[in-house]
């Protein structure tokens, strides 16, 4: 049996950043709180615990004082910034680059709508943290479209301004774009292709390495909007692909008739659970 990681899986630049920063803090302070997992693999989350991490949930956020904490790739609503005015607290801000430009987007999409008495859409999974802090943006205001039927939520007489959260499906953003276009009375629709082209690029690569293997596992936290997307993609490409958060998840009798193992994962998931997946399997093919 052959067992071979994918080159482009991987943490994303966000990511990546957003830990780098972290860790370089917990060195210093030895201690750092941080609103939400960090990333969303439980996995990693641990590791950075045992350094020092304390996650937080926004309620205890705000009973902080005069302390230091960071904001991971995923951003925040203004609302925290200013809650962390008010109690002297120090942010840490790690918001992925792209995500920031997409909240000052929204912000200014907000606002020409505003004046317009227009609305904002935004395609995205309701409730992850990117798409509370984007809808922060538009004081709570924007409509969240989730699927086909979230959009008839929305006021199709008013001017539109559309935006997706990073991590979305282009094609599923595509499809809601045209199923609002087709509902919309006046046709007065503004669109922002916002995004992530790591993730576009992520979404062709990994089409193209499942089909170049047996089976693949595919290594992911059970709550990345990323992970769900990429593994679906993945099983549609290679029907012989499984869903893995850590080695003990991993069936070795079915891989047992498989010549060529494929290991991915999402742009949460750190490589150094993808080559611990492949020291496991490699182990238990030589014991």
């Amino acid at each position: 049996m052959t067992t071979i990681i994918e080159q482009q899986a991987g943490f994303c630049f966000g990511v990546v950043r957003a830990i780098n920063s972290l860790e370089e803090q917990l060195k210093k302070d030895g201690t750092l709180y941080c609103i939400g997992d960090v990333v969303h693999n439980s996995m990693e989350v641990e590791r950075l615990e045992k350094k020092g991490l304390k996650t937080i949930s926004l309620q205890e956020f705000s009973l902080l004082h005069d302390c230091k904490v960071m904001i991971r790739a995923h951003g925040e609503p203004p609302s925290t910034y200013e809650t962390a005015k008010r109690n002297n607290i120090t942010l840490i801000d790690a918001t992925c680059p792209m995500v920031l430009k997409l909240q000052k987007d929204v912000l200014t999409g907000y606002q020409d709508m505003k004046q317009k008495g227009g609305q904002i859409v935004i395609f995205g999974k309701k409730g992850h943290a990117e798409v509370v802090g984007l809808v922060g943006q538009t004081d709570n205001t924007a409509v969240v479209v989730s699927n086909e039927d979230d959009v008839d939520k929305i006021d199709m007489a008013k001017p539109l301004h559309i935006f997706s959260q990073t991590t979305k499906n282009k094609e599923d953003y595509l499809n809601i774009i045209a199923l609002i276009k087709s509902k919309h009375k006046t046709g007065d629709i503004l669109v922002t292709d916002s995004i992530c082209k790591k993730v576009s690029s992520r979404a062709e690569k990994i089409e193209e390495f499942a089909k170049s293997v047996d089976c693949v596992l595919f290594v992911s936290g059970k709550h990345s909007s990323n992970g769900l997307y990429l593994y679906n993609l993945c099983k549609s490409c290679n029907e012989h692909t499984f869903f893995i958060t850590d080695t003990q998840d991993i069936d070795m009798e079915k891989l047992k008739k498989f010549n060529t193992v494929g290991i991915s994962g999402a742009t949460s998931t750190p490589m150094w659970l993808m080559k611990k997946t492949e020291d496991f399997i490699l182990s238990q093919i030589h014991s």
